[in-house]
């Protein structure tokens, strides 16, 4: 029977999560998502290809460009590492000369001027100022030598153990040998340089019945030099203590054995 107009309407209301939903809307947004996520790979990829379209690369077994296998980025240089550059092969009086106008031409002058200037011709007069005039600026030789002249008094070199010319006891060898650890430039200029040598020296009388047995040293040396137009010269120098290692847990050698290993060793001349 049909209800009529003041008859009351029942109505049903449905939770919230049984109300049906419209189906278009939860569809699609799964399939946007995976396209939004294709596009960005998709881009990456480009990305990557164009950055690294123009670098060359290295064929592992010959050293040839290829286009397959690309080359790690070298590694900076490090400035502590030895240049390679051979020494150089002129000498006046037994000192190497004629070092190229670079950093490590004066690196190199300003090692062998530290062997020079700790060899045991610098107890002698003579030899001392041969010595200096070899690897001194002409400007400040006389200066030079008057201030080492002063260094090598009398007393001086007896400490040592020698005589009054620098000379070595009857049976005796006196040892006085420098050994450049490493060098730096600190003030590098195109006429002028400064130049630290680290440093470590043996010094003493060997041989039987020695009073002055050799004991070794570590010190910097400071060497300024000055570009002369042919070869790097000094013009001062001064030194300071270390930095010194802890000495190692070894014996030491006999008088003897220090006085054959001296007469026995060469030196060497060096290169940066």
């Amino acid at each position: 029977m049909p209800l009529s107009d003041d008859q009351p309407h029942t109505r049903t209301r449905l939770p919230v999560a049984e109300q049906t939903a419209p189906v278009t809307g939860r569809q699609a947004r799964p399939l946007r998502t995976l396209l939004t996520v294709l596009g960005i790979v998709t881009l990456l990829v480009v990305a990557v290809s164009v950055a690294n379209r123009d670098k060359p690369a290295v064929d592992r077994g010959n050293g040839t460009a290829t286009s397959g296998d690309h080359a790690p980025a070298a590694a900076s240089p490090d400035r502590t590492a030895a240049s390679g550059q051979q020494p150089v092969t002129t000498t006046a009086n037994g000192i190497g000369t004629g070092y190229p106008h670079t950093d490590q031409g004066a690196e190199s002058a300003a090692a062998n001027y530290a062997v020079a200037l700790g060899s045991a011709d610098m107890f002698r007069t003579d030899s001392r100022r041969t010595v200096l005039t070899t690897i001194a600026d002409p400007t400040v030789l006389p200066t030079l030598q008057a201030r080492l002249d002063q260094a090598f008094t009398p007393e001086t070199v007896a400490h040592y153990g020698l005589d009054a010319q620098g000379r070595a006891p009857k049976g005796q060898t006196f040892v006085s040998r420098i050994v450049p650890v490493g060098t730096r430039t600190t003030n590098g200029a195109d006429t002028a340089t400064r130049v630290d040598v680290w440093c470590t020296g043996l010094y003493g009388l060997a041989g039987e019945g020695s009073t002055v047995p050799v004991t070794q040293d570590w010190y910097t040396l400071t060497v300024t030099m000055r570009w002369t137009g042919s070869d790097w010269k000094l013009t001062d120098y001064s030194r300071a203590a270390g930095p010194a290692p802890l000495p190692a847990d070894q014996q030491a050698a006999t008088a003897k054995e220090i006085a054959d290993a001296v007469q026995q060793f060469g030196g060497f001349r060096y290169a940066r």
